[in-house]
């Protein structure tokens, strides 16, 4: 069942089978939405929306591959599982190997259909979390000086404040001051909780 804010973006050129998909996953609980392309999809997505698509592989114009591809480099993707009459093997494999949830043919029985469904929407569910996450971390990264930022890149690597100086020509005591005052501002005590706290915003390290 879709949790609150999530739906199931239903994408398939046949009017008739968008009908009854749309059937079968009201009917297990499901909130959906129809789209009969991926372009009117992808020109009617809200940002930010939550769920999952289920698609069709061959469609006229964009085809599913196609769409895959645009949402994964969108800023909130979503989990595709993709639902065709066409299916073959490397096209599968290809397909999951790009972040496919799961592929099946129209044919496959509901229970399939509606478990794979239940594993995108929980995908979505936790991806969403871990974007928030990141995106509330990198927040908190904007509040460093162009300095600051210099030395973490620096302490990412491990070196030490000695080393730092050197390589950014400054004096060991002015390392150490911006050393203190991005620790303070990101509200970290100690050198392995602030390498962790980057990490995860996805700070780049020192080349």
């Amino acid at each position: 069942m879709s949790k609150p804010g999530q739906k199931v973006f239903i994408v398939d050129d046949d009017a008739s089978f968008l009908r009854s998909i749309e059937r079968l996953l009201r009917s297990s609980g499901h909130a959906t939405e129809c789209f009969g392309s991926a372009s009117e999809f992808l020109a009617r997505r809200t940002p930010g929306a939550k769920g999952c698509v289920l698609a069709d592989l061959r469609m006229p114009g964009m085809d599913g591959m196609a769409l895959q591809a645009k949402l994964a480099q969108s800023a909130d993707p979503l989990p595709v599982v993709f639902l065709t009459g066409h299916g073959d093997i490397p096209t599968g494999v290809e397909a999951m190997r790009r972040g496919a949830e799961d592929f099946l043919v129209k044919t496959a029985p509901k229970e399939l259909l509606l478990a794979a469904i239940e594993r995108a929407l929980a995908r979505d569910a936790r991806e969403n979390t871990a974007r928030t996450r990141r995106r509330q971390l990198q927040s908190h990264f904007e509040k460093l000086t162009p300095r600051e930022h210099q030395v973490l890149s620096q302490v990412m690597l491990g070196r030490r404040n000695k080393q730092i100086a050197t390589d950014m020509g400054i004096d060991e005591r002015s390392v150490k001051r911006h050393r203190t005052n991005l620790m303070r501002k990101l509200e970290v005590t100690s050198v392995a909780e602030l390498v962790q706290l980057a990490i995860e915003a996805g700070m780049p390290a020192a080349e």
